[in-house]
C-alpha cells in the first residue's frame, strides 16, 4: 500500500453528517424525543457512551429494515464536506470516518461523500426487524482512537500528520492522539479541549488547515 502524506478522521453523526442517525430511525418507532434526549446528554460526556447507545438501540426494537432506505433518503451532508474530501485527496491524504452510529447507513453515504474507509456499529437483524441490540463490540472513545491509530499506521503517517474532527465527548480520545484535534460543531466540553474550534457548520474551513 502506497503510503498516504496525511490522515483526516471524521466522526459522521453532526460532522461529517447533519444528521443523527440513531434519531431518525427512532422516528420509525415515534421514540425521537426520547433517544434524542439520550443522544444529546450522552454527546455532553454526562453518561457513558456505550451504556447510552445500548440504551437507545433498544429503543429501535421492531423497527423493519426497511426502514434503512427511508432514513438514507433524510441524510444531510454538512456544507462543504465534498469539497474537504476533494482536497485531502488532491494534496495525498485519506480520509476516515469512525462513528457511535450504524454501518447500515454510513455504507451507502460515505463513499458518495468521498470517504475512503470507516468504521460503525452493526444492528442486531431478525427476520427482517430490529432486534433492538448492537452485534459485535460498540465503537466507543477508545475504539475511536484506536481506529485513528491503527490507520494511522497501516497508511504510514506519522500521528503529527493525523487530523481528527468531532462533535461529542466521545470524540475527545481520538482528538487527543491526533496531531490535530477540531472541535466541529461541537459541545462546550469538546470546544474546551480541542487543539482548534471551527464556528461555522461548513467543512471547507478545515481545508486551510490541512498540510
Amino acid at each position: 500500500m502506497t503510503a498516504a502524506r496525511f490522515l483526516v478522521v471524521l466522526d459522521a453523526d453532526s460532522t461529517l453528517i447533519r444528521n443523527e442517525v440513531i434519531e431518525l430511525l427512532a422516528d420509525e418507532a415515534g421514540r425521537r424525543e426520547e433517544v434524542q434526549a439520550a443522544t444529546e446528554a450522552a454527546m455532553r460526556g454526562e453518561v457513558d457512551f456505550a451504556t447510552s447507545l445500548r440504551s437507545r438501540v433498544q429503543a429501535l426494537t421492531g423497527i423493519s429494515t426497511d426502514a434503512f432506505e427511508r432514513v438514507r433518503a433524510r441524510i444531510e451532508p454538512t456544507a462543504g464536506v465534498r469539497e474537504l474530501t476533494s482536497a485531502v485527496h488532491e494534496r495525498g491524504g485519506v480520509v476516515g470516518v469512525v462513528s457511535g452510529g450504524f454501518h447500515e447507513i454510513l455504507d451507502h453515504i460515505a463513499p458518495a461523500l468521498g470517504v475512503d474507509r470507516w468504521r460503525a456499529n452493526r444492528l442486531t437483524v431478525t427476520d427482517g426487524v430490529l432486534t433492538g441490540t448492537v452485534d459485535g463490540e460498540i465503537v466507543d472513545a477508545a475504539a475511536k482512537a484506536a481506529s485513528l491509530r491503527e490507520w494511522a499506521d497501516e497508511l504510514g503517517v506519522p500521528s503529527h500528520a493525523t487530523i481528527a474532527i468531532g462533535d461529542g465527548a466521545n470524540d475527545l480520545q481520538m482528538m487527543a492522539v491526533a496531531g490535530l484535534g477540531i472541535a466541529f460543531n461541537a459541545k462546550p466540553a469538546v470546544r474546551a479541549i480541542a487543539s482548534l474550534v471551527i464556528g461555522p457548520q461548513d467543512l471547507r474551513e478545515v481545508i486551510a488547515l490541512l498540510p
